[in-house]
């Protein structure tokens, strides 16, 4: 279950490629980083799906393929304000964009005494069921909870942050936190899915024309959905008044997933008197991640700590709280 050495190293790498000018200093701010590993399923067993092949891969960059064990790797830090955050990268289903998205945010966010968890998922494409990354993002948001005693968690501020696809991972499982998606496996399953506030960065999340053609859209619905199977999975459909509080950041001239997704979540949530706050940066494009020093999405999350602070999500912020490394 515990496999610190290999994650660990996988954070300080992040943290050294995505913009630290001293990458001691990575550390500095949590020196155990990633401090934990758990397996989302006990024994490592999955609901559904054999998986993919062969063993996993991580690329020169940080993108993770061949998941056959999902599981959240905990970034524990030195001062816990009680807050937690699961932190879910993107890669259109079919890869998990790691390097620069999720460890680098799960680093800031440890800089600041948020417990992060990193959300490696089952990818759709790698014989594992459409359903499977939902089925996970539930339960890890079920298992985060099962664990607040252990690492100090207020149960009513575990939020979560999705990238891209990720987006569409975090909003779908704020959005659907009543349905179950998987028969109960254990004691965790008791507890409730939904998260407390959600962040979705670039996120993909309507899979309606004229906005489909994603490769999360393809993964999950296949290449020719009906109507009613893309509305079934399009979170701007299954907003409810039960949904939590929203932050939204897009860039205007997003060539990947059309500046609309947001828009459109945000009637949908505006419609359903749900709490939200969205940024449309002009420039910035797709894939940004913590973003790049002197673009405006680098704004960003200085604006959803403000947000998750004034709204109660955050405890008091630490000295390092803005302190976070650049995404290229």
């Amino acid at each position: 279950m515990v496999n610190k050495r290999r994650e660990l190293l996988f954070a300080a790498m992040s943290g050294a490629a995505f913009g630290w000018a001293n990458p001691s200093s990575a550390l500095a701010a949590g020196q155990s980083t990633a401090q934990e590993t758990l397996d989302l399923w006990p024994g490592n067993r999955p609901p559904e799906g054999r998986g993919p092949d062969g063993p996993e891969k991580v690329s020169a960059k940080g993108s993770v393929t061949q998941v056959s064990r999902p599981r959240l790797i905990v970034y524990r830090p030195p001062q816990p304000n009680g807050s937690a955050a699961l932190v879910i990268a993107g890669g259109g289903y079919a890869h998990i964009e790691r390097g620069s998205e999720s460890t680098p945010t799960c680093l800031w966010l440890q800089a600041q005494g948020v417990t992060a968890f990193e959300l490696v998922y089952r990818l759709p494409g790698e014989h594992w069921p459409a359903e499977a990354p939902l089925q996970d993002g539930q339960r890890a948001m079920r298992l985060i909870r099962s664990v607040a005693g252990r690492y100090g968690l207020d149960t009513g501020r575990v939020g979560v942050i999705g990238f891209s696809a990720g987006g569409h991972l975090a909003g779908f499982t704020a959005a659907t936190a009543a349905v179950a998606r998987y028969a109960p496996v254990d004691a965790a399953d008791s507890l409730s899915s939904r998260p407390d506030f959600a962040g979705l960065i670039y996120p993909v999340l309507t899979f309606m024309p004229p906005f489909d053609h994603t490769h999360a859209r393809r993964e999950i619905v296949g290449e020719h959905p009906t109507a009613a199977q893309s509305a079934a999975f399009s979170v701007d459909h299954l907003v409810t008044a039960q949904m939590p509080p929203v932050f939204l950041a897009q860039a205007q001239d997003d060539p990947i997933s059309p500046v609309d997704n947001s828009l459109l979540m945000f009637n949908a949530l505006r419609a359903a008197g749900v709490p939200t706050e969205m940024h449309i940066f002009p420039q910035g494009k797709h894939g940004w991640g913590l973003g790049k020093p002197g673009t405006r999405v680098h704004a960003w999350p200085g604006l959803f700590t403000e947000w998750a602070a004034f709204n109660g999500f955050f405890g008091p912020l630490s000295a390092n709280a803005g302190d976070r490394p650049a995404s290229r």
